[in-house]
Protein backbone atom coordinates (compact mmCIF):
# COMPACT_ATOMS: atom_id res chain seq x y z
CA UNK A 1 0.00 0.00 0.00
CA UNK A 2 1.17 3.45 -1.14
CA UNK A 3 0.65 5.94 2.17
CA UNK A 4 1.35 9.62 1.30
CA UNK A 5 2.42 11.35 4.27
CA UNK A 6 3.67 15.11 5.27
CA UNK A 7 6.45 13.75 7.66
CA UNK A 8 8.29 10.25 6.53
CA UNK A 9 10.03 10.31 10.54
CA UNK A 10 7.17 10.68 12.18
CA UNK A 11 4.97 8.75 9.97
CA UNK A 12 7.33 5.87 9.71
CA UNK A 13 7.67 5.63 13.32
CA UNK A 14 4.48 5.50 14.46
CA UNK A 15 3.91 2.75 12.16
CA UNK A 16 6.57 0.96 13.74
CA UNK A 17 4.89 1.42 17.49
CA UNK A 18 1.32 0.99 16.05
CA UNK A 19 1.74 -1.51 13.29
CA UNK A 20 5.08 -3.59 13.69
CA UNK A 21 5.49 -2.13 10.32
CA UNK A 22 9.25 -2.63 10.84
CA UNK A 23 11.77 -4.22 8.60
CA UNK A 24 12.85 -1.59 5.78
CA UNK A 25 13.43 -3.04 2.41
CA UNK A 26 14.46 -0.23 0.71
CA UNK A 27 14.82 4.16 1.20
CA UNK A 28 14.73 6.20 -2.15
CA UNK A 29 15.54 9.71 -1.72
CA UNK A 30 15.70 10.10 -5.75
CA UNK A 31 13.35 12.39 -7.98
CA UNK A 32 9.96 11.01 -9.42
CA UNK A 33 10.57 11.55 -12.72
CA UNK A 34 8.67 8.75 -14.56
CA UNK A 35 5.04 9.69 -12.41
CA UNK A 36 3.84 12.93 -14.50
CA UNK A 37 0.53 11.81 -15.89
CA UNK A 38 -0.04 11.56 -12.31
CA UNK A 39 2.07 14.69 -10.73
CA UNK A 40 0.58 17.14 -12.74
CA UNK A 41 3.38 17.13 -15.98
CA UNK A 42 5.75 17.81 -12.73
CA UNK A 43 8.73 16.28 -11.85
CA UNK A 44 8.69 15.33 -8.16
CA UNK A 45 11.16 15.28 -5.51
CA UNK A 46 10.97 13.09 -2.68
CA UNK A 47 11.67 10.61 0.23
CA UNK A 48 10.30 7.30 0.49
CA UNK A 49 10.61 4.07 2.20
CA UNK A 50 8.78 0.58 1.75
CA UNK A 51 8.27 -1.52 5.39
CA UNK A 52 6.64 -5.19 5.95
CA UNK A 53 6.60 -6.92 9.21
CA UNK A 54 7.03 -9.90 9.34
CA UNK A 55 4.29 -12.04 10.42
CA UNK A 56 3.58 -11.60 6.46
CA UNK A 57 0.92 -9.34 4.79
CA UNK A 58 1.83 -6.29 2.11
CA UNK A 59 4.07 -3.91 2.55
CA UNK A 60 3.57 0.22 3.32
CA UNK A 61 5.65 2.14 0.78
CA UNK A 62 5.64 5.54 3.23
CA UNK A 63 6.21 8.38 0.65
CA UNK A 64 6.42 12.17 1.47
CA UNK A 65 6.54 14.70 -1.25
CA UNK A 66 10.47 17.07 -0.17
CA UNK A 67 9.98 19.47 -3.46
CA UNK A 68 6.62 21.07 -2.33
CA UNK A 69 4.22 21.08 0.80
CA UNK A 70 2.22 18.09 1.05
CA UNK A 71 -1.44 19.10 0.18
CA UNK A 72 -4.14 17.11 3.04
CA UNK A 73 -7.52 16.53 1.56
CA UNK A 74 -9.89 19.51 0.58
CA UNK A 75 -12.50 17.59 2.18
CA UNK A 76 -13.61 15.40 5.02
CA UNK A 77 -13.99 12.11 3.09
CA UNK A 78 -16.72 9.45 3.67
CA UNK A 79 -17.36 6.13 2.99
CA UNK A 80 -17.76 4.99 -0.64
CA UNK A 81 -15.76 8.58 -2.03
CA UNK A 82 -13.62 7.43 -4.58
CA UNK A 83 -10.47 5.82 -4.58
CA UNK A 84 -9.05 3.85 -1.71
CA UNK A 85 -10.82 5.20 1.85
CA UNK A 86 -9.27 2.15 4.23
CA UNK A 87 -6.49 -0.38 4.09
CA UNK A 88 -6.84 -3.87 5.48
CA UNK A 89 -4.36 -4.91 7.95
CA UNK A 90 -4.09 -8.97 8.78
CA UNK A 91 -4.11 -10.29 12.47
CA UNK A 92 -4.59 -13.55 13.95
CA UNK A 93 -7.08 -12.84 16.58
CA UNK A 94 -8.67 -9.87 16.86
CA UNK A 95 -9.16 -9.18 20.29
CA UNK A 96 -5.80 -9.50 21.24
CA UNK A 97 -5.03 -6.86 18.10
CA UNK A 98 -7.83 -4.85 19.89
CA UNK A 99 -6.27 -4.66 23.34
CA UNK A 100 -3.11 -3.99 21.92
CA UNK A 101 -4.35 -0.85 19.67
CA UNK A 102 -5.65 0.32 23.17
CA UNK A 103 -2.33 -0.42 25.03
CA UNK A 104 -0.43 1.75 22.36
CA UNK A 105 -3.66 4.68 21.99
CA UNK A 106 -4.48 4.19 18.90
CA UNK A 107 -7.32 6.38 17.89
CA UNK A 108 -9.72 3.42 17.59
CA UNK A 109 -13.11 3.98 15.98
CA UNK A 110 -15.13 1.32 15.90
CA UNK A 111 -15.86 -1.64 18.67
CA UNK A 112 -15.29 -5.89 17.10
CA UNK A 113 -17.33 -6.21 14.35
CA UNK A 114 -18.53 -8.43 11.55
CA UNK A 115 -18.98 -8.67 8.58
CA UNK A 116 -21.36 -10.44 6.20
CA UNK A 117 -19.28 -13.09 5.86
CA UNK A 118 -18.77 -13.03 9.85
CA UNK A 119 -15.05 -12.00 9.60
CA UNK A 120 -14.17 -10.17 12.65
CA UNK A 121 -12.73 -6.83 12.14
CA UNK A 122 -12.20 -3.16 13.43
CA UNK A 123 -11.87 0.33 12.22
CA UNK A 124 -8.94 2.20 13.71
CA UNK A 125 -6.80 5.81 12.73
CA UNK A 126 -3.49 6.67 12.24
CA UNK A 127 -1.78 10.32 13.03
CA UNK A 128 -3.47 11.57 10.07
CA UNK A 129 -6.94 10.24 9.92
CA UNK A 130 -5.80 7.60 7.50
CA UNK A 131 -8.71 4.62 8.06
CA UNK A 132 -7.31 1.23 8.79
CA UNK A 133 -9.59 -2.20 9.10
CA UNK A 134 -7.75 -5.15 11.04
CA UNK A 135 -9.30 -8.09 9.85
CA UNK A 136 -8.90 -11.54 11.52
CA UNK A 137 -6.99 -13.74 9.13
CA UNK A 138 -5.39 -16.88 10.73
CA UNK A 139 -2.41 -17.80 8.84
CA UNK A 140 1.14 -15.63 8.96
CA UNK A 141 4.03 -15.80 7.56
CA UNK A 142 5.98 -15.93 11.20
CA UNK A 143 5.45 -15.28 14.57
CA UNK A 144 6.46 -12.13 16.19
CA UNK A 145 6.51 -11.93 19.70
CA UNK A 146 6.30 -7.57 20.12
CA UNK A 147 2.86 -7.24 18.30
CA UNK A 148 -0.24 -9.46 17.92
CA UNK A 149 -1.13 -7.91 13.61
CA UNK A 150 0.70 -8.40 10.87
CA UNK A 151 0.70 -6.61 7.63
CA UNK A 152 -1.66 -5.58 4.61
CA UNK A 153 -4.14 -7.77 3.64
CA UNK A 154 -6.18 -5.41 1.42
CA UNK A 155 -8.19 -2.28 0.40
CA UNK A 156 -11.34 -0.63 1.02
CA UNK A 157 -12.71 1.01 -2.51
CA UNK A 158 -14.91 3.98 -2.91
CA UNK A 159 -16.16 3.43 -6.50
CA UNK A 160 -18.96 4.82 -9.10
CA UNK A 161 -19.68 1.86 -10.12
CA UNK A 162 -19.56 -1.56 -9.00
CA UNK A 163 -19.86 -3.45 -12.08
CA UNK A 164 -17.82 -0.62 -14.41
CA UNK A 165 -14.96 -1.27 -11.67
CA UNK A 166 -14.98 -4.72 -11.47
CA UNK A 167 -12.62 -5.85 -14.81
CA UNK A 168 -10.05 -4.43 -12.92
CA UNK A 169 -10.26 -6.26 -9.75
CA UNK A 170 -11.49 -9.39 -10.99
CA UNK A 171 -10.16 -9.96 -14.69
CA UNK A 172 -6.92 -8.33 -14.13
CA UNK A 173 -5.54 -8.85 -10.50
CA UNK A 174 -7.75 -12.01 -10.48
CA UNK A 175 -9.47 -11.30 -7.35
CA UNK A 176 -12.19 -13.29 -9.14
CA UNK A 177 -14.11 -15.05 -6.02
CA UNK A 178 -16.82 -13.15 -4.69
CA UNK A 179 -17.23 -13.81 -1.17
CA UNK A 180 -20.41 -11.58 -0.61
CA UNK A 181 -22.10 -9.08 -2.63
CA UNK A 182 -25.04 -7.01 -0.69
CA UNK A 183 -26.81 -4.02 -0.96
CA UNK A 184 -28.39 -1.88 2.22
CA UNK A 185 -27.36 -0.38 5.36
CA UNK A 186 -24.43 -2.02 7.13
CA UNK A 187 -24.22 -2.06 10.88
CA UNK A 188 -20.44 -2.92 10.90
CA UNK A 189 -20.00 0.38 8.83
CA UNK A 190 -21.78 2.96 11.68
CA UNK A 191 -19.10 3.76 13.31
CA UNK A 192 -16.89 5.30 9.71
CA UNK A 193 -17.85 8.86 8.14
CA UNK A 194 -20.84 8.32 6.16
CA UNK A 195 -21.38 4.13 7.41
CA UNK A 196 -25.20 4.75 8.26
CA UNK A 197 -25.93 5.26 3.95
CA UNK A 198 -26.68 2.48 1.85
CA UNK A 199 -24.27 0.91 -0.05
CA UNK A 200 -23.65 -1.90 -2.61
CA UNK A 201 -20.89 -4.17 -0.97
CA UNK A 202 -18.71 -6.77 -2.52
CA UNK A 203 -16.05 -8.57 -0.95
CA UNK A 204 -13.49 -10.16 -2.87
CA UNK A 205 -10.42 -12.67 -2.94
CA UNK A 206 -8.37 -14.95 -5.45
CA UNK A 207 -9.54 -18.52 -6.17
CA UNK A 208 -6.12 -19.58 -7.13
CA UNK A 209 -3.53 -19.41 -4.66
CA UNK A 210 -0.45 -16.74 -5.42
CA UNK A 211 3.19 -17.92 -6.69
CA UNK A 212 5.98 -15.85 -6.84
CA UNK A 213 9.15 -15.28 -5.34
CA UNK A 214 7.77 -13.41 -2.43
CA UNK A 215 4.01 -15.23 -2.10
CA UNK A 216 4.45 -16.73 1.13
CA UNK A 217 5.59 -13.76 2.77
CA UNK A 218 2.77 -12.02 1.07
CA UNK A 219 -0.13 -14.08 1.71
CA UNK A 220 -3.46 -13.82 0.96
CA UNK A 221 -5.59 -10.96 0.16
CA UNK A 222 -8.83 -8.70 0.12
CA UNK A 223 -10.28 -6.13 -2.31
CA UNK A 224 -13.46 -4.81 -1.11
CA UNK A 225 -15.25 -2.28 -3.54
CA UNK A 226 -18.17 -0.07 -1.92
CA UNK A 227 -20.12 1.85 -4.30
CA UNK A 228 -22.96 4.51 -2.30
CA UNK A 229 -26.43 4.48 -3.52
CA UNK A 230 -28.16 7.40 -1.65
CA UNK A 231 -25.69 10.56 -2.35
CA UNK A 232 -23.12 11.34 -5.05
CA UNK A 233 -19.29 10.05 -3.99
CA UNK A 234 -16.41 12.54 -4.47
CA UNK A 235 -13.21 11.98 -5.62
CA UNK A 236 -10.25 11.47 -2.65
CA UNK A 237 -8.07 13.03 -4.48
CA UNK A 238 -9.65 16.11 -6.07
CA UNK A 239 -6.97 19.01 -6.36
CA UNK A 240 -4.28 16.90 -5.32
CA UNK A 241 -1.53 14.81 -6.90
CA UNK A 242 0.27 11.68 -6.22
CA UNK A 243 1.65 11.42 -3.23
CA UNK A 244 0.10 13.85 -1.30
CA UNK A 245 -1.14 12.64 2.13
CA UNK A 246 -3.43 9.62 2.17
CA UNK A 247 -3.71 6.03 0.67
CA UNK A 248 -1.98 6.62 -2.69
CA UNK A 249 -1.82 3.09 -4.64
CA UNK A 250 -1.97 -0.34 -4.29
CA UNK A 251 0.90 -2.11 -5.17
CA UNK A 252 1.35 -5.40 -6.67
CA UNK A 253 4.31 -8.06 -7.50
CA UNK A 254 4.13 -9.36 -10.41
CA UNK A 255 6.27 -11.62 -13.03
CA UNK A 256 6.26 -10.90 -17.15
CA UNK A 257 5.58 -6.88 -17.47
CA UNK A 258 5.38 -7.35 -21.13
CA UNK A 259 3.20 -9.97 -21.20
CA UNK A 260 0.51 -8.16 -18.76
CA UNK A 261 1.40 -4.71 -20.33
CA UNK A 262 -0.85 -6.28 -23.84
CA UNK A 263 -2.72 -7.81 -21.08
CA UNK A 264 -3.87 -4.57 -19.75
CA UNK A 265 -4.03 -3.06 -22.76
CA UNK A 266 -6.72 -5.45 -24.36
CA UNK A 267 -8.71 -4.81 -21.09
CA UNK A 268 -8.72 -1.34 -21.97
CA UNK A 269 -6.60 0.10 -18.93
CA UNK A 270 -3.00 0.43 -20.86
CA UNK A 271 -0.29 1.63 -18.83
CA UNK A 272 -0.40 5.54 -17.75
CA UNK A 273 3.46 4.49 -16.46
CA UNK A 274 6.07 2.49 -17.58
CA UNK A 275 9.52 2.44 -16.53
CA UNK A 276 10.34 0.37 -19.53
CA UNK A 277 13.27 -1.47 -18.02
CA UNK A 278 15.38 -1.68 -15.00
CA UNK A 279 14.69 0.88 -12.45
CA UNK A 280 17.11 2.14 -9.39
CA UNK A 281 15.01 1.96 -6.00
CA UNK A 282 17.96 2.69 -3.93
CA UNK A 283 18.90 -0.43 -2.50
CA UNK A 284 16.57 -2.45 -4.63
CA UNK A 285 15.86 -1.98 -8.33
CA UNK A 286 13.04 -3.43 -10.89
CA UNK A 287 10.24 -2.65 -13.46
CA UNK A 288 7.48 -1.19 -12.68
CA UNK A 289 4.39 0.04 -13.96
CA UNK A 290 0.88 1.85 -12.93
CA UNK A 291 -2.72 1.53 -14.54
CA UNK A 292 -5.70 3.77 -13.35
CA UNK A 293 -8.92 1.84 -12.57
CA UNK A 294 -12.25 3.64 -13.54
CA UNK A 295 -13.12 5.35 -9.93
CA UNK A 296 -9.58 6.96 -10.40
CA UNK A 297 -7.53 4.42 -8.09
CA UNK A 298 -3.56 3.58 -8.95
CA UNK A 299 -2.33 0.27 -9.36
CA UNK A 300 1.09 -0.53 -9.75
CA UNK A 301 3.19 -3.08 -10.85
CA UNK A 302 6.50 -4.22 -9.47
CA UNK A 303 8.80 -6.50 -11.69
CA UNK A 304 11.72 -7.18 -8.30
CA UNK A 305 14.96 -7.15 -9.78
CA UNK A 306 16.93 -7.22 -6.67
CA UNK A 307 16.20 -6.45 -3.08
CA UNK A 308 18.93 -6.46 -0.32
CA UNK A 309 18.78 -9.01 1.95
CA UNK A 310 21.28 -8.36 4.55
CA UNK A 311 22.51 -4.76 2.82
CA UNK A 312 25.79 -4.87 5.55
CA UNK A 313 27.44 -7.97 4.07
CA UNK A 314 26.39 -7.20 0.47
CA UNK A 315 23.69 -9.90 0.35
CA UNK A 316 21.25 -9.25 -2.57
CA UNK A 317 18.85 -11.35 -4.33
CA UNK A 318 19.39 -11.28 -8.21
CA UNK A 319 15.51 -12.25 -9.07
CA UNK A 320 16.56 -12.39 -12.85
CA UNK A 321 18.24 -15.59 -12.60
CA UNK A 322 15.74 -17.62 -11.31
CA UNK A 323 12.51 -19.02 -11.69
CA UNK A 324 10.11 -15.94 -11.19
CA UNK A 325 7.43 -18.73 -10.15
CA UNK A 326 9.33 -20.39 -7.54
CA UNK A 327 8.89 -18.63 -4.13
CA UNK A 328 11.90 -18.04 -2.23
CA UNK A 329 13.22 -20.51 0.99
CA UNK A 330 11.34 -19.18 3.88
CA UNK A 331 15.37 -18.60 5.52
CA UNK A 332 15.95 -16.11 3.51
CA UNK A 333 12.86 -14.51 3.48
CA UNK A 334 12.95 -14.45 7.08
CA UNK A 335 16.57 -13.26 7.03
CA UNK A 336 15.06 -9.82 6.20
CA UNK A 337 14.46 -9.18 9.58
CA UNK A 338 18.09 -8.72 10.45
CA UNK A 339 16.80 -5.07 8.33
CA UNK A 340 14.75 -4.15 10.81
CA UNK A 341 14.50 -0.52 12.59
CA UNK A 342 13.02 0.21 16.08
CA UNK A 343 13.14 3.89 15.37
CA UNK A 344 13.98 5.68 12.47
CA UNK A 345 15.87 9.25 12.82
Amino acid sequence: MGVGVPNLSEAWNWYIKHFGMDVKVFEDKKTAKLMLPHTEGKVRDKHAVLAINMQGGGGFEIWQHTGKKPEPPLFNIELGDLGIYATKMKCVNIESAFAYQKLVSTNIISNIEQAPNGQKHFFVKDLYGNIFQFVEEPVIFTKVKHIPSGGVFGAIIGVKNIDQSLPVYTDILGYDYVIFDETHSFSDFNSLPGGHSTYRRILLKHSISRKGAFASLLGTSQIELVQCIDRVPLDIYEGRIWGDPGFIHLCFDINGMSSLRDFCKNKGFPFTVDSSNSFDMGDAAGHFSYIQAPEGTLIEFVETHKIPVLKKIGWYINLLKRNPEKPLKKFILKALSFNRVKNYV
